[in-house]
C-alpha cells in the first residue's frame, strides 16, 4: 500500500471515529446514578424514580439536563461512553470511586466547641474550619469528624439516555445556567446594534455601529438572592459567553405597572382620593365611624389639656 493510500485510510478511519456525539456538543440527558454496593440512589433526573425513593422534591425540579460534553458536567467515564453515540442511544457505566478513595487520615478528632450545640450528635453534617464533614462520635468535649466525601470509596452505576442533541442557542444558554443555578429563568439571545467609540490608525476616535450577540436574562428574586450567582456571576457569565460565542450578558429587571399607583402625596391626602380611602377602609374591614369617634375624643382630650394649662 502506497503512502498516499495509507493516508486516505487513516483519514477515513479518523472521519469514522468522529461520527456521532463529540466533545463540545450540547445534549439533553436523562440519567440515574446509584451506588454499586447497596443500590442507594445518588442522583436522578426522573421524578418517578425520586418519588419511588422518597426523595423530597420541594426545592428541585426533575427533568432532562442539558450538558456540554467535555465540560465536566458529568463524570468523565460517562462522557467517554457517550462519545460516538447518537440521540436515542442509552447505556450503563460503572464509575469506580467516583468521589475519590476513602482516606482514613481525613477522620480527625476536634474540639466540640467548634461545632454548634444543635449539631453535636452522630451523623450531623458540620463545617469545621471551612471543611465539610459529618460527626461520627461525641465524647465529652471532643468530637470525631469524618471529612471524607460521603460517597468516598464508593463505585457508582450510571444509567443514561441521550434524548437529543441541543441545537437551539437559547436552550443551550438555559442548560448552561442550570448547571450553576437551580432557577427557572427567562432568557434569550439577540443581535444588538451598539454604538462604540473606536480608535483609527492615526489614534483618533470615532463612533461606529457594531453588532453584538447578547444574552438577555430576566432578573428574578431567585437569581438576585442566589449565593453562587452573587459571588461568581462574572465567571458564570464568562463561561456562557465563551461556549456560545457571545459578546455580552445583560441581566435586566422589569417592573410592571398597575400596582399601588403613583407615590403617596403629603400627609393630608396620602395620595388617595375620598373614593380610594373608602374603598381601602372597606377592604381592611375598618369601621370609619369608629375612627371618627376616636379622633373626636382625642381632640376633646387635647382641648381639655390646653384649658388646664
Amino acid at each position: 500500500m502506497s503512502d498516499e493510500q495509507e493516508a486516505e485510510v487513516a483519514e477515513d478511519e479518523e472521519s469514522e471515529s468522529q461520527d456521532g456525539l463529540q466533545e463540545g456538543d450540547f445534549i439533553s440527558l436523562n440519567y440515574t446514578a446509584r451506588t454499586v454496593e447497596d443500590g442507594d440512589l445518588v442522583d436522578t433526573t426522573s421524578a418517578d424514580v425520586a418519588e419511588e425513593e422518597g426523595v423530597e422534591a420541594e426545592d428541585r425540579e426533575f427533568g432532562p439536563r442539558t450538558i456540554v460534553l467535555g465540560a465536566g458536567h458529568i463524570f468523565e467515564d460517562v462522557e467517554e461512553d457517550i462519545y460516538g453515540k447518537e440521540a436515542g442511544d442509552d447505556g450503563t457505566v460503572t464509575v469506580e470511586q467516583a468521589f475519590g478513595e476513602y482516606d482514613n487520615e481525613q477522620v480527625r478528632t476536634v474540639s466540640a466547641d467548634k461545632i454548634s450545640e444543635d449539631d453535636r450528635y452522630p451523623g450531623a453534617r458540620v463545617n469545621v474550619d471551612g471543611q465539610q464533614g459529618h460527626v461520627e462520635t461525641i465524647i465529652g468535649g471532643r468530637a470525631r469528624v469524618d471529612f471524607n466525601h460521603p460517597l468516598a470509596g464508593e463505585d457508582l452505576e450510571y444509567e443514561y439516555e441521550v434524548l437529543e442533541e441541543v441545537e437551539d442557542a437559547d436552550e443551550k444558554a438555559k442548560g448552561l445556567f442550570s448547571m450553576y443555578i437551580d432557577a427557572d429563568l427567562d432568557m434569550w439571545i439577540q443581535t444588538d446594534e451598539v454604538e462604540e467609540e473606536v480608535e483609527d490608525e492615526e489614534g483618533e476616535t470615532e463612533t461606529e455601529t457594531v453588532e453584538k450577540e447578547t444574552l438577555y436574562i430576566e432578573a428574578t428574586p431567585q437569581l438576585s438572592m442566589n449565593q453562587q450567582w452573587m459571588f461568581q456571576k462574572q465567571q458564570i457569565a464568562q463561561d456562557v459567553i465563551d461556549r456560545l460565542d457571545l459578546d455580552r450578558v445583560i441581566v435586566q429587571e422589569t417592573i410592571e405597572g398597575g400596582g399601588m399607583g403613583g407615590m403617596m402625596g403629603g400627609m393630608g391626602g396620602m395620595g388617595m382620593g375620598d373614593a380610594d380611602i373608602e374603598e381601602a377602609l372597606e377592604d381592611a374591614d375598618i369601621d370609619e365611624d369608629e375612627i371618627v369617634e376616636e379622633l373626636e375624643a382625642e381632640g376633646e382630650e387635647g382641648e381639655a389639656e390646653d384649658v388646664e394649662e
